[in-house]
């Protein structure tokens, strides 16, 4: 019963995966061949096989592939902006205050001294006294609050305060011994306690630590404040029931201050429920979400809280009022009588329009390499204040974009993607041309990994030249005034890559033949011309002076489909990249 309870949990795995998409596992038909990965576990991987074992058919494990997404370096992506709806859907802030209770104050007491610590039954004060009597040894202040001096009796020093207890001790002990003897009294240690902490944190209990602790060495041992329910603003300390002190950690984050409290046996530390919220995010150096202590604050109170940055110019609020949702937008600066109330959404926005453009020069340019344009100008408009040197060819003059970059990137990824999903779907009808489909679909993702590695130019093929004039510059364009050349650059699949002289009338043949020769895997019928400019010559045409020769690699494979996405890869790089880019 159980073998069959295995059995059939292993081809529901198997029909998961299959459904899923996970791997190139088809249901082949008669005289067909399934490719399977081979890391899956053996009862899942027997039962694909046994179910792919149809008459005539063979199953060939495959290797796990590459990954169908492309990777974060090959693809750059841009995170949007949280859309905010009636249930804040998209928002996930973090509490401010949050990061404080990580360990750092439970793992440290405070020995440091306090000038306004009461001295209480059970510290260990350090008496020394010298002169006409010697006498060096640590009192514990007992039950009655008293040290005890030899010679002189006990002395009262519960309560006193620390910065007055060396005082205090030497005026008791002056009253025996009038002169000629020193005293020096300091507080050795604080006295251990046990605090109660409960409320809204993780984990209420009882605590131990010393007295001079303070109360963020509590609530970090209780785990800190519990970050969806408890109140950073209202932290209460009772003492018998009664309220000792009233603590504002938001005073301690923003401004560093924290009262300093002397704990007692029994203390209980109360963190109080949460009361108003307002979550930022945006253009702002604090984008969580804070507590208030009233229901609505004026906007420039949040702004200290918030801090919005530099960048920032604008204010958006969507409010829930019952069941309506309402949005407000308000310029930084006139936020006078703004509100801002519990539940609010507010994000800090840098609303900027372009007024300039920045485009940097490079090549053949005697003038400066980078020119501030109007927004909206033109090339003509930059031609015009270029300031080419004499060897400067502008008729092929180029220009890269980033824009056009980041989708030549796009699309290249797109065709990778698809040329592995043919590689890992591809069947055969015999053994052994499974075996070839395995070899040959090994090789294509090492294609793939190889050919996620190109980054494309991003050039801007300038062709008319009256059109080109009329091109809108954008922001971060780089134009390049390329030097004349009497050289015919020759790459791909040739014996002797190289720069080659230029001959007037010589076709691609002759300048192939000049470089050795085409190599064994070179493709005849795949060569293509470049022109400077970013422009493909047409086929059988004349090369020129700067001009540059690829020529692509053949592509042997069984499957049409994959021949097809492997061309079309081969001409993208070509193009995008100018790289003759091989199997």
């Amino acid at each position: 019963m159980l073998t069959r309870f295995h059995r059939l949990l292993s081809m529901g795995l198997a029909l998961v995966l299959l459904s899923s998409g996970a791997w190139a596992a088809d249901a082949s038909p008669s005289g067909a061949t399934t490719a399977l990965p081979s890391n899956l576990p053996p009862q899942v991987l027997s039962t694909l096989q046994s179910m792919a074992a149809v008459p005539g058919s063979t199953t060939t494990v495959l290797q796990p592939a590459a990954p169908l997404v492309p990777s974060a370096q090959a693809l750059p992506v841009q995170a949007l902006p949280a859309q905010p709806s009636g249930d804040m859907v998209g928002v996930n802030p973090v509490v401010f205050g949050s990061q404080v209770f990580s360990g750092r104050f439970a793992n440290l007491s405070y020995t440091g001294f306090n000038p306004e610590y009461q001295i209480a039954t059970g510290d260990r004060i350090a008496l020394r006294m010298w002169g006409a009597l010697n006498y060096d040894a640590v009192q514990v202040v007992d039950a009655q609050g008293n040290i005890f001096v030899p010679n002189a009796g006990p002395i009262q020093v519960r309560g006193v305060r620390n910065d007055q207890l060396n005082q205090r001790v030497d005026e008791q002990i002056k009253r025996t011994y009038r002169a000629n003897v020193g005293v020096y009294a300091s507080l050795e240690s604080a006295q251990p306690v046990k605090v109660y902490v409960t409320g809204y944190v993780r984990a209420p209990g009882l605590y131990g630590g010393i007295s001079s602790d303070s109360v963020l060495s509590f609530l970090d041992r209780a785990g800190g404040i519990d970050v969806d329910r408890g109140s950073y603003l209202n932290i209460e300390v009772l003492r018998a029931g009664q309220p000792r002190a009233v603590i504002n950690l938001y005073q301690f984050l923003l401004e560093g201050k924290l009262e300093r409290l002397q704990f007692h046996d029994g203390d209980t530390v109360v963190v109080r429920p949460r009361r108003y919220v307002v979550t930022v995010q945006g253009e702002a150096q604090n984008p969580y979400l804070f507590e208030l202590e009233r229901p609505s604050v004026p906007a420039s109170e949040l702004l200290t809280l918030a801090q919005p940055k530099p960048t920032a110019t604008h204010l958006s609020i969507v409010r829930n009022t019952g069941v309506e949702l309402k949005s407000e937008y308000h310029p930084l600066g006139q936020l006078a009588g703004v509100m801002v109330h519990n539940g609010d959404l507010v994000t800090f926005t840098a609303d900027k329009y372009p007024t300039t453009l920045l485009v940097r020069i490079g090549g053949a340019q005697l003038g400066e390499r980078a020119l501030v344009m109007s927004n909206g100008a033109r090339l003509k408009d930059l031609i015009a204040r270029l300031n080419p040197s004499p060897q400067a060819d502008m008729a092929g003059l180029q220009l890269y974009r980033k824009s056009v970059q980041e989708r030549q990137k796009r699309s290249l990824d797109l065709s990778l993607r698809n040329l592995e999903t043919a590689a890992l779907t591809a069947r055969s009808a015999t053994a052994e041309e499974a075996a070839l489909r395995k070899q040959e679909a090994d090789l294509m993702m090492a294609f793939v990994a190889k050919a996620q590695q190109i980054q494309p130019l991003g050039q801007v093929v300038l062709t008319s030249q009256a059109q080109a004039n009329e091109m809108l510059l954008e922001d971060g364009d780089v134009v390049v005034i390329p030097e004349k050349q009497n050289t015919v650059m020759l790459s791909g699949e040739v014996l002797f890559p190289n720069a080659l002289v230029y001959k007037p009338g010589a076709s691609v043949s002759e300048y192939v033949a000049m470089a050795g020769g085409y190599t064994q895997s070179a493709d005849t019928s795949k060569e293509i011309v470049l022109h400077p400019n970013g422009s493909v010559a047409e086929p059988g045409a004349t090369p020129q002076p700067g001009d540059e020769i690829l020529i692509l690699p053949k592509i042997d494979s069984k499957n049409i489909e994959v021949t097809r996405g492997i061309t079309q890869i081969l001409y993208q790089i070509a193009i995008a990249a100018k790289v003759a880019f091989g199997l």
